[in-house]
């Protein structure tokens, strides 16, 4: 697993040939990518990505990330159990645009959580169930990149943490407060008993080598 990375200390080089790891500089918006020699990735075979397309993945990781914090922030407050309705308001709107952002880019753009509410999300591998440990143990970790797996061909994964918000704890709080829709549709779910703070889940973006995206958008 790609060593975490904080503000102060340099990221340590990883053991498994990662393609390389990220740190956001908050609201700032510095960019700090490490990579590893060009060499290594050669003979790992792992193909580059333009270095522009790697910024804007992480900008609109960053943009999704205050769209879900906005929508949340609107159940502060409120009195009233959250009702399906609630839910088509506040959390359909971030998979909509998550989808989006992919189909504009040609990407593939995922939340993923181990922790899910819904199984659409759990994570699809060992690479992301290694990630959301990482982000778990390590929260001052924003963002990591790695190589892509074998099933995704030439590309890069670029993964993005989500915390929970005070506001998320109405649907995400204990067990026995859970709103009636939840309990009714979700028998499997594993979504609550979080704290402010705690990890909730991440975005998982798949970015094709160039020209295997261009061939598949021809």
């Amino acid at each position: 697993m790609t060593a975490p990375l904080s503000c102060v200390h340099p990221a340590r080089p990883s053991r498994s040939r990662r393609l390389a790891a990220l740190l956001l500089g908050g609201l700032l918006g510095v960019l700090l990518l490490v990579w590893q020699p060009a060499p290594a990735r050669a003979a790992a075979g792992e193909a580059p990505v333009d270095p522009a397309t790697l910024a804007r993945a992480v900008d609109q990781m960053e943009q999704l990330d205050r769209l879900r914090i906005s929508l949340a922030s609107t159940l502060e407050g409120s009195s009233e159990e959250p009702t399906l309705d609630t839910m088509r308001q506040v959390c359909r709107p971030v998979g909509q645009r998550a989808v989006a952002i992919g189909r504009e880019n040609g990407w593939t753009v995922r939340q993923v959580a181990s922790r899910y509410r819904n199984p659409d999300h759990a994570p699809a591998g060992a690479q992301e169930t290694g990630v959301i440990d990482l982000f778990s143990r390590h929260p001052e970790v924003t963002g990591l990149w790695e190589p892509a797996t074998a099933d995704q061909g030439a590309g890069v994964n670029y993964y993005r943490r989500i915390d929970v918000q005070a506001s998320c704890l109405a649907c995400h709080g204990s067990r026995e407060s859970r709103p009636a829709f939840v309990k009714e549709r979700y028998a499997d779910d594993r979504a609550f008993d979080f704290k402010p703070g705690d990890l909730r889940g991440m975005y998982a973006v798949f970015i094709p080598e160039l020209q295997e995206a261009l061939q598949q958008a021809g």
